[in-house]
């Protein structure tokens, strides 16, 4: 059985609908139980609700499932009673986070994972597949490559939930990969102009997922990670190096978050219909030699839902190989071109 948690979320729900469409009946879950039955009610689907601050409800919550698809973030503050309920029960560990620190920490217990026989796969929408995917393309096409670039352009808008989670991240440090090591950096750390196929864009570095799975899925010991910006966004970027004391502040937090709750919760079908993810990836080797290549694909809410589901499917399915897994480590580079309307381009 398929269990989905956080569906009362604008991504949760997306994913909900999209599970439907392709067949599946999941269990849905999460903290609210009217709130929960609200969301099951449409599809016929059934419920249960489990705080994740109580351990006896989390092991309930579990029983029975093969497979847990979790999508309540901010992913830093939910993931650790998830991954440690999924171990106690053998259960299959599937999520949407973008956050670094959380790629990282579920990596460390890489080896808890295969002695229990399953599968930890953080990152199974936008953040990361398709750049894991392009990132695992560009190693294939050139296996000695020492550094690795990516980015990626964004037109359609953000959810609440994503909205939070750069909120909370406001005035932290950035993070590049060197030599291997993480390594944090000043916001804006550095910046290039970047052609991902609509003409040329500013891109800045951000502490992005694939500095963190980029390197697990290709060895490739050197990652940046940039994402397309408006000169007005750099500048501000670059003014929070020195207000990152008062950005992290409580006060200036929760203003911040409750202006974030009192926006809409997403993306209009309209504009997700009318958005689209643009993905650039560049590899370079010791000798100078360089690849490019470009991803275009559907709105980045819309292609999560659809590679989350796909890829509860395979697990479903028994294609889930134990241990801490990326995308394109488990599934192969070219496991983004299933998801209709992306394709690539090498360059």
């Amino acid at each position: 059985m398929l269990l989905i948690y956080g569906v009362t979320g604008y991504t949760g729900r997306l994913i909900v609908e999209r599970a439907v469409a392709a067949g599946l009946r999941p269990m849905l879950a999460g903290r609210d139980a009217a709130s929960v039955q609200a969301v099951a009610a449409p599809h016929g689907l059934s419920t249960r609700a489990a705080s994740l601050h109580d351990t006896g409800a989390l092991d309930a919550l579990l029983d029975g499932v093969r497979v847990l698809l979790h999508c309540a973030g901010p992913f830093s503050h939910t993931y650790r009673p998830m991954i440690d309920a999924c171990l106690r029960h053998r259960v299959h560990y599937l999520d949407i986070t973008g956050e670094l620190e959380v790629f990282e920490a579920i990596a460390a217990r890489d080896g808890e994972a295969k002695r229990a026989g399953i599968m930890f796969m953080p990152g199974t929408g936008f953040d990361v597949v398709p750049s894991d995917c392009l990132a695992a393309h560009l190693h294939a096409r050139l296996p000695e490559a020492t550094s690795l670039a990516l980015g990626f352009r964004t037109l359609g808008g953000v959810s609440r939930g994503t909205a939070l989670t750069m909120v909370q991240n406001l005035g932290r440090p950035g993070w590049i990969r060197e030599h291997g090591a993480l390594r944090p950096v000043p916001a804006a750390f550095h910046t290039r102009t970047i052609d991902f196929g609509d003409g040329p864009k500013l891109g800045v570095t951000i502490p992005w997922g694939d500095v963190s799975t980029a390197y697990h899925s290709t060895g490739i010991g050197n990652v940046r990670v940039y994402m397309s910006v408006h000169p007005k966004q750099l500048a501000m970027l670059r003014r929070s190096r020195a207000l990152g004391w008062l950005l992290r502040s409580g006060f200036v937090q929760r203003r911040l978050a409750n202006k974030v709750r009192a926006a809409p919760p997403g993306p209009s079908d309209r504009a997700r219909a009318e958005g689209a993810s643009l993905l650039w990836g560049e590899a370079t080797a010791p000798d100078g030699r360089v690849v490019t290549s470009r991803l275009r694909g559907p709105e980045g809410y819309t292609l999560t839902a659809d590679t989350a589901i796909r890829i509860a499917q395979r697990v479903l399915a028994g294609d889930a190989p134990s241990g801490f897994q990326t995308p394109s480590r488990a599934y192969g580079a070219d496991f983004i071109l299933e998801s209709p309307g992306v394709s690539r381009t090498d360059l």
